[in-house]
């Protein structure tokens, strides 16, 4: 099946690599996350929205954390891709790690569930050219 997976050292800690995906003030300056629910507990929400206007919300990603450990990693299982201009993407998984190595910490993602078809194609191709680009936005912000 198919995934995407970025790595990337970045100098900070374990807990500001899984603060940065579960804090919605963090998430609006790194990720431009207009709105965020998380609660963050095995079976909570995660909820994220893009390009909010008065008609609605642009995009939304949501799902159910399945781990969620505040040092090192962020699990969300059971994920859906809402855009309205494309079908309903789902059931996926993000991971997110984080592991200290000496005066860094690699940060580990990896979004996985994949389907197979024309949009689940134009989605992985979108997904497989975006989450290096965020890391990197990530790793600027964290580094500042």
């Amino acid at each position: 099946m198919k995934k995407v997976e970025v790595k990337v050292r970045v100098k900070t800690t374990p807990e500001n690599i899984i603060s940065a995906f579960t804090n919605p003030d963090k998430l609006r300056t790194w990720w431009l996350v207009e709105r965020a629910l998380i609660d963050k507990k095995p079976d909570g929400l995660y909820t994220l929205a893009w390009n909010i206007t008065e008609n609605g919300f642009g995009y939304v990603s949501t799902g159910i954390i399945k781990e969620y450990k505040s040092g090192r990693e962020l699990v969300i299982d059971h994920m859906v891709y809402l855009n309205p201009e494309r079908p309903f993407f789902g059931p996926m998984k993000l991971t997110v790690r984080a592991e200290k190595k000496n005066e860094t910490t690699m940060a580990y993602i990896c979004q996985e569930g994949y389907q197979e078809g024309k949009d689940w194609d134009w989605y992985y191709s979108a997904v497989k050219q975006a989450w290096p680009a965020v890391i990197q936005r990530l790793k600027e912000y964290l580094e500042k």
